[in-house]
């Protein structure tokens, strides 16, 4: 996706330890017209997917997954790391480990939202390690869903979450996908 390449280019800071922040446009400040964009190619790729919902995690996945449920005109659940005072504990969740905050978090889906009669798009902002996408996969899966792709804003290709999501037999897109971060520099697969 070349919009997005370019706001990676532009606007994208390269941090040590192998982070990318893009809060110009994706992480703190959003660039609707580009989430528009990122929703519009993840609803044109899984159109004919048979997805029902779209499942995401908070924050920084709500707003593509927001754009994409908009363009396939589906609903968008998103999963919470922290459970209010309204919330009961019936609940499907997961234990995911955060790279960036190097923190472990419980995420939860409360029951209403999800059931087995759905077929899950997961959406989330970045793919390194994969561990968020796994603890939605864990969250649909006892849900009794089904997840019919994945779909991520940027991959790290030189960190193992897509190569495992892959052959593990998930249909993932990722819209930009980054070779490396070396020398603070981005360097994208294709």
């Amino acid at each position: 996706m070349d919009a997005l390449k370019h706001a990676i280019e532009t606007n994208g800071t390269v941090l040590p330890g192998n982070i990318l922040k893009v809060n110009s446009f994706l992480n703190h400040q959003i660039d609707p017209q580009l989430m528009q964009q990122i929703g519009q190619a993840f609803a044109d790729y899984f159109q004919k997917a048979g997805i029902t919902k779209i499942l995401t995690v908070e924050a920084s996945g709500i707003a593509p997954a927001v754009l994409t449920g908009l363009a396939m005109h589906l609903p968008v659940v998103f999963a919470r790391k922290s459970k209010s005072l309204v919330v009961k504990d019936d609940v499907y969740s997961a234990e995911v480990y955060s790279y960036t905050k190097n923190t472990n978090n419980h995420i939860y889906v409360e029951k209403p939202f999800l059931d087995n009669t759905d077929r899950v798009l997961i959406i989330d902002d970045f793919l390194a390690n994969g561990e968020a996408t796994k603890g939605l996969i864990k969250i649909t899966e006892a849900a009794g869903a089904s997840v019919g792709g994945i779909g991520i804003v940027i991959e790290k290709t030189f960190q193992p979450g897509g190569t495992y999501l892959r052959d593990h037999g998930y249909d993932v897109l990722s819209l930009a996908q980054i070779a490396s971060l070396d020398n603070q520099q981005v360097k994208f697969a294709n």
